[in-house]
């Protein structure tokens, strides 16, 4: 059965009650109630070899909310264990059932006109900044469940870092869940002014009381020029929670954005993954992980697009995939007409640890430039069986010389995570999933 927005608890007079609780200015409230009717409208995206008609996208507690704590140390589950020492003093934001429940930010980074919190106060505050940068490097048309996102919009977070200030620790925003049936509808913005850096790292995790429940993320990345942003996250919901991701960035003249993402969900998951590489010089790296089990459904679509000339792009995107799981990861890179002298190569590589588990690679390279670089390499197996052999060799017993050579094979993103607690997060999630 298809999920209609027809059966959302709330219409336009709810959104628009929500919205005056919220203190949210008209131009806000009028955007919620054109995305609503948006919603009615729009098809659900249509993501190659996955069915989501039948995903819950919209059955959800729309009103859970969590409680503020004083403490990192005290927030609710593990969320305290992702946060380092050097960020609990420093750049902090916590959200606990979709709610800001503890924020903290350098004085000297305030100072300098850096601005950092929830979406919330953001839109009270800075409501004019919010305005120039919500929905602007992806579309609320894009599909029913963008539209969605901007319609029930109820968690996010705002960055906006000066022209020329350099952040040197990492700014840090953790979301937890664990109401029951609880939705999380949250809408990141980072906007670099150019010549600015940052690097900013994202926790989603929730506790197994949400039984069913939904995630909408989306998350905007504005790089200006000569700008430098590294953005990490780790996505870890539970098993019956359905997840839609949608992380987009543009990237101006000698701008730089690198993503590190570990897809780390136990539900079903729909992610998109786009950067538009628009100013000259600008460059793009795109490192992603995902392991698939249970019965879990996944699609991953990365996409990078080359419109500024000599413009450079990696894209490295690796999955494993035991049980009976089923993911699809799609690699595209887009040169367009006018982008010369750019560089774009893709690698992916999946790993199949059952013979009931299934992974499509389906890398797509649409050049229309002459004067270019551009390659791609795919590829989708088992184990490696001169390196499980040479492991067995040495004494490793073959269960935790697989594990050991996946743990392996999933490197290379947990290394870039700069955050010790959210790095040991991943290296566990995949430790656990694999194990």
């Amino acid at each position: 059965m298809a999920t209609e927005v027809q059966s959302l608890p709330f219409d336009a007079e709810a959104l628009t009650r929500f919205s005056e609780e919220r203190i949210e200015p008209k131009w806000f409230t009028d955007r919620r109630i054109q995305a609503l009717s948006l919603a009615e409208e729009l098809p659900l995206p249509n993501p190659e070899k996955t069915r989501i008609d039948s995903w819950n996208f919209t059955r959800f507690d729309y009103n859970a909310v969590g409680k503020p704590v004083h403490d990192p140390a005290k927030l609710p589950g593990n969320a305290g264990q992702l946060i380092g020492a050097e960020e609990k003093a420093g750049n902090v934001l916590v959200h606990h059932n979709g709610t800001p429940v503890f924020r903290s930010i350098r004085p000297d980074l305030e100072e300098k006109g850096v601005i950092f919190t929830d979406l919330a106060t953001a839109i009270r505050e800075h409501g004019d900044l919010v305005e120039k940068y919500y929905f602007k490097t992806t579309q609320l048309k894009k599909h029913k469940l963008t539209a969605l996102n901007a319609a029930l919009v109820n968690g996010g977070t705002f960055l906006y870092i000066p022209r020329n200030v350099a952040i040197e620790t990492p700014v840090q925003t953790v979301y937890y869940q664990d109401a029951p049936s609880s939705g999380l509808i949250a809408h990141t913005i980072i906007a670099a002014e150019p010549g600015s850096s940052v690097t900013y790292v994202e926790s989603f995790l929730s506790g197994s009381s949400v039984g069913e429940g939904v995630a909408n993320l989306i998350s905007e990345v504005r790089v200006g020029e000569n700008a430098h942003v590294k953005y990490g996250a780790v996505d870890n919901f539970s098993d019956k929670i359905v997840t839609y991701v949608n992380r987009t960035g543009s990237v101006a003249r000698d701008g730089s954005l690198e993503w590190a993402l570990g897809q780390m969900n136990d539900g079903n998951t729909l992610s998109e993954n786009a950067t538009d590489l628009q100013g000259d010089g600008s460059s793009a790296d795109t490192k992603a992980v995902s392991i698939g089990s249970g019965e879990q459904k996944q699609n991953f679509d990365n996409y990078i697009r080359h419109v500024g000339k000599g413009t450079i792009s990696r894209m490295l995107v690796r999955g494993a995939l035991k049980d009976a799981s089923n993911c699809i990861f799609n690699a595209r890179t887009k040169i367009e007409h006018g982008a010369s002298k750019a560089d774009g190569e893709q690698t992916q590589r999946v790993l199949m640890l059952s013979d009931q588990a299934r992974g499509d690679a389906n890398p797509i390279l649409l050049i229309d430039e002459y004067d270019v670089i551009a390659g791609h390499a795919a590829s989708v197996g088992r184990v490696d069986q001169d390196q499980l052999y040479y492991l067995m060799s040495r004494g490793i017993r073959k269960e935790t010389a697989e594990k050991l050579i996946v743990e392996g094979f999933l490197e290379p993103v947990v290394d870039l995570l700069p955050v010790a607690g959210v790095r040991n997060q991943l290296s566990g999630l995949i430790e656990r999933k694999v194990g």
